[in-house]
C-alpha cells in the first residue's frame, strides 16, 4: 500500500523512467527521456554489457544497472529496445513489477506472448504500448484527414544492410512498420495475401514484397528490403479524386490531382498530355519518438486515451507471423 502512495505521488508531479538495453534504439530513448522531454524524469539504464552501461550513467547522471530487476525499484515506466527474443521475459517482469512499458516493436516472436502481456497489463491497469514509431511520425497523423476509400497502397521500405539487425527478417525488422499503417489505414485484416522473400546477406529474409488484398477492393503491395544501397522510405496512395505521396523520412505529403488529359495527332505521331495540380501538405513535423513517448506519459497521467486500442497491437504483429510462415 505504501509503495502504491509513493509511485501515486511521483505521477502526480513527475514520473521516474528507465531504459533497458543500451543499443542503438536504447540509446535514442535514453536522449529523449532525459533531453527532449519535461514531464519524466529518466533515472537509470540497464544493459549486460557493462561497458555501455557505464558510459551512458556517467553521460547522463543517472543510475547503471546490469541487471535490469534492480532498475524496476526505482521507476514507474520504462522503454524496451533489447532483442526482439528477450522482449516477453523483460516485458513481463517489468509489467509484474508494476512498472508501464513502452515495448520497441516487434511485439513479441509470438501471438500468445503478445496476448498475455497484455492480459497482464489490464489486470495490473498499466499501459503497455508498442513502439510502431511511424504512427507518431507527423505526416502520417495528416493521412487520416486526407485518405478515403483507397484503391490501391504502394509502400517502399529499402536500405542497406546492417549487421546489428541480422537477428530478425525484414517483415520483422522493417515492414512491420508499413504493415501497421496499411492495416491501420483500411481498418481490417486483409482477405488474402501473397509472399515472396530471399535470404542474402542474414541467413533470414532480406528482402520481401507483400501483397495484400482487402475485402473493400483495395489492394496494398509492400516492398522491403535490407540490401539496398539507397535509403527510401514512401508510401503512395491512389483514390478516387488524388494520388498521395508520402515520404517518411522528410515528412512530406503531395497530392496529385488530376486538372486536365487529352491528345494531339499530327502526321508523325500522337503525343499524350496530362496535366495535374499538385498540393504540397503543411506537416508539423517533430521527432516521432518525442511524441510517442509523451503520449505514453499523457495515457499514462490520463491526458490523453490511447491512440491504438489493444486489438490494433496484436492485428499488425498477426499479420507479419502469417507472413513469416507463408515465406516458410
Amino acid at each position: 500500500m505504501q509503495k502504491r502512495k509513493r509511485r501515486r505521488r511521483r505521477i502526480l508531479n513527475k514520473l521516474r523512467a528507465g531504459v533497458i538495453g543500451t543499443g542503438h534504439m536504447g540509446h535514442y530513448h535514453v536522449n529523449v527521456y532525459a533531453e527532449q522531454l519535461t514531464n519524466v524524469e529518466l533515472v537509470g539504464i540497464a544493459d549486460s554489457d557493462q561497458k555501455k552501461v557505464s558510459e551512458l550513467a556517467e553521460k547522463y547522471g543517472i543510475a547503471g544497472h546490469t541487471d535490469y530487476r534492480e532498475l524496476l525499484k526505482n521507476i514507474d515506466v520504462v522503454s524496451i529496445a533489447v532483442p526482439t527474443a528477450a522482449h516477453y521475459q523483460v516485458a513481463r517482469d517489468c509489467l509484474e513489477a508494476g512498472v508501464h512499458i513502452l515495448l520497441e516493436k516487434p511485439f513479441t516472436t509470438t501471438l500468445d506472448q503478445a496476448k498475455e502481456l497484455l492480459d497482464i497489463a489490464g489486470r495490473k491497469n498499466l499501459i503497455l504500448q508498442v513502439g510502431h514509431v511511424e504512427r507518431f511520425n507527423g505526416a502520417v497523423q495528416e493521412l487520416k484527414k486526407i485518405v478515403k476509400d483507397p484503391y490501391l497502397i504502394e509502400s517502399r521500405r529499402i536500405g542497406p544492410f546492417i549487421s546489428r539487425v541480422k537477428n530478425d527478417n525484414v517483415i520483422m525488422d522493417l515492414m512491420i512498420h508499413d504493415i501497421d499503417i496499411i492495416l491501420n489505414i483500411i481498418g481490417d485484416m486483409p482477405s488474402s495475401f501473397s509472399a515472396y522473400g530471399k535470404a542474402i546477406c542474414s541467413g533470414k529474409t532480406d528482402v520481401a514484397c507483400v501483397q495484400l488484398q482487402f475485402d473493400n477492393g483495395c489492394i496494398a503491395s509492400a516492398i522491403s528490403s535490407r540490401v539496398s544501397e539507397n535509403k527510401m522510405r514512401t508510401l503512395a496512395i491512389t483514390q478516387k479524386d488524388a494520388y498521395i505521396f508520402l515520404d517518411y523520412t522528410d515528412q512530406d505529403i503531395h497530392i496529385h490531382r488530376r486538372a486536365e488529359s487529352g491528345y494531339l495527332v499530327s502526321r508523325q505521331e500522337i503525343r499524350y498530355k496530362q496535366e495535374s495540380f499538385i498540393e504540397r501538405i503543411f506537416v508539423y513535423k517533430d521527432n516521432p519518438l518525442k511524441l510517442q513517448i509523451k503520449h505514453l506519459i499523457d495515457c499514462i497521467t490520463d491526458r490523453e486515451k490511447r491512440l491504438v486500442s489493444e486489438d490494433d497491437e496484436l492485428r499488425s504483429l498477426e499479420l507479419a507471423l502469417k507472413i513469416i510462415d507463408a515465406l516458410k
